[in-house]
């Protein structure tokens, strides 16, 4: 089909009319999520770091994997990461990522003195012998 006016197919002017609009769609996502990574990341790292008495009452990895295309090769990546789920005296519970690899370092029962800064647990002195 021909349009009339311009002489070329209809669908000519559809493309570019939604095209550019998908691009800045795509564009905003993902300016949109670094900006949103990285004020995460400042808030945590400008948060006081506080020490409490907690017992360690879970541990999870997640793992993410991504897939590339470059130039027809295609190469896999995956990224863990790790975290620890706390409980404190008062019996309120929170999770919170694993920055400095303790994951290794702490069982599940295990009590002691986390030090913790944001949403982040960055070290934890275990204490023997206590309970909560």
């Amino acid at each position: 089909m021909i349009n009339s006016n311009f002489g070329q197919p209809v669908g000519f002017d559809l493309m570019f009319t939604i095209v550019p609009i998908i691009i800045v769609i795509g564009f905003v996502i993902v300016i949109g999520t670094v900006v949103f990574r990285g004020i995460k990341y400042a808030k945590n790292a400008t948060s006081p770091k506080e020490s409490v008495f907690a017992r360690v009452v879970s541990k999870r990895m997640d793992v993410r994997q991504n897939s590339h295309n470059h130039n027809g090769q295609i190469s896999h990546s995956s990224r863990t990461y790790y975290y620890i789920t706390l409980e404190f005296d008062n019996g309120e519970r929170q999770e919170f990522m694993d920055v400095k690899n303790l994951f290794g370092l702490v069982a599940e029962g295990d009590t002691g003195y986390a030090a913790t800064q944001g949403e982040w647990i960055i070290a934890f002195q275990r204490n023997n012998g206590a309970t909560m």
